[in-house]
């Protein structure tokens, strides 16, 4: 809303025609709606026309496995982009402020992002959605007090949305527990010094790529081995980034420190290089997915079933609540909480896009991922059996550890035995 009030003020001098964009994500029921009528209030009061767009995001995170932020994220900027061009308009201005740029820093941090990517949000870019469309972000340099300050002297109504208090989304879990810590207890100046270190790595890394850029266009005149590594990373980077392909810190060092041999970079994906730099990417067949299932109904107390060419047998036991114990592993064996499990599991084989978090993970992983880090052959992976709650919760695959969320607990009052062999 500060945004939208400072635009409006600049509007006239520029010669700027403004259109407001609102996307409601129906997560939030009534309060979402509320939302989105609150905008078209702001935006009638204001004269500007106004475009509104919806989606079910719980849905879409379902359907193409993501999860409800990025599933949000994407949603919401397919939104912009098909806005933008209906009308003709080639920018769009988001509200992101500094403190946004913080939890984004530490955030990619955690999960081992490379200059490229702590150097996070630009104040202009491209629209992910479309890069024909640019993103401006006015407000990046400001911290969010300075924009609750202007708000409250402008007397600038908005609304506060109830879900950022929510700390099981990791982002909040960021703001509201892991920020204020560092600043208590490390570093008070903790803000300014990461804003600085993601302008700092924000400008080398546009040198590295510029440099990387000028190697690749000159038909590589310096041997590719001599450039320094950091260099040696970045032109294969762009390589693979400019074939679509996912790239990571390991995929990226198997490629730069293996000439002529091929490098899996998921499935039927294979990338190598040679001596002078040069990466091949071939695409091969990839093998259907099996689609049989078997329903498994577990009221039983105990039984036996046959499936994908394996022998599970099943076993419920009650047990007292607050006796836990660890249990000792047992080859082909797993124990669960039967009563997380439900009555219920379905049996099958993997599928595109399957998500699963094995015990012990913070949180769910794609289960490729899973079977690549585990070096498990890749014409054994379809063979493999799952098991899933009757929701498609993925509580089992054959040869990972466990479900994190149906692991035995103080709470456990009824376990289930699962054994299996192949046959």
């Amino acid at each position: 809303m500060v945004l939208l009030n400072v635009l409006g003020k600049l509007a006239p001098a520029h010669g700027w025609k403004l259109t407001v964009a609102h996307f409601n994500h129906q997560l939030r029921g009534r309060n979402s709606d509320a939302d989105e009528k609150f905008v078209r209030q702001a935006a009638k009061k204001l004269g500007l026309p106004v475009m509104v767009g919806r989606a079910d995001i719980h849905k879409l995170a379902a359907k193409e496995k993501l999860s409800i932020e990025m599933a949000a994220r994407k949603a919401r900027h397919e939104f912009f982009a098909r806005t933008a061009k209906s009308g003709g308009i080639p920018t769009v201005a988001l509200a992101h402020h500094a403190n946004d740029q913080i939890e984004l820093f530490l955030l990619r941090m955690l999960r081992g992002a490379g200059g490229e990517g702590l150097a996070g949000m630009k104040w202009l870019g491209r629209s992910p959605a479309s890069p024909g469309i640019a993103l401006a972000r006015p407000l990046l340099d400001l911290p969010r007090t300075s924009i609750a300050a202007y708000a409250k002297e402008h007397q600038i109504k908005y609304r506060e949305d109830a879900s950022n208090a929510h700390t099981d989304i990791l982002r909040n879990r960021v703001r509201l527990k892991l920020i204020p810590l560092l600043i208590r207890e490390y570093q008070p100046a903790l803000e300014k010094i990461l804003l600085r270190e993601s302008d700092i790595l924000g400008a080398e890394s546009d040198y590295l790529n510029n440099l990387a850029i000028q190697w690749l266009g000159k038909r590589r005149r310096q041997p590719f081995d001599k450039l320094p590594v950091a260099l040696q990373r970045r032109c294969l980077q762009l390589q693979i980034q400019e074939a679509r392909i996912a790239v990571n810190f390991e995929l990226l060092e198997k490629i730069r420190l293996t000439a002529n041999r091929a490098i899996m970079a998921g499935e039927g994906i294979s990338i190598s290089r040679d001596g002078s730099g040069k990466l091949q990417i071939k695409l091969e067949k990839t093998p259907e997915f099996k689609s049989t299932t078997l329903k498994i109904h577990l009221k039983r107390a105990a039984g036996t079933i046959e499936f994908g060419g394996a022998k599970i047998r099943w076993k419920r036991e009650k047990t007292a609540a607050g006796t836990f114990r660890a249990p000792t592993k047992v080859e082909n064996c797993e124990l669960f909480d039967a009563r997380k499990a439900g009555d219920c599991m379905v049996l099958r084989h993997w599928r595109a896009g399957d998500r699963f978090q094995p015990l012990g993970m913070a949180q769910a992983a794609k289960l490729q991922d899973l079977f690549t880090n585990r070096r498990i052959l890749r014409e054994r992976r379809r063979e493999m059996v799952v098991a899933t709650t009757k929701t498609g919760e993925i509580i089992w695959v054959e040869g990972l550890p466990p479900g994190e969320r149906f692991k035995l607990d103080k709470s456990t009052v009824s376990r289930l035995n699962w054994q299996w062999k192949r046959l």
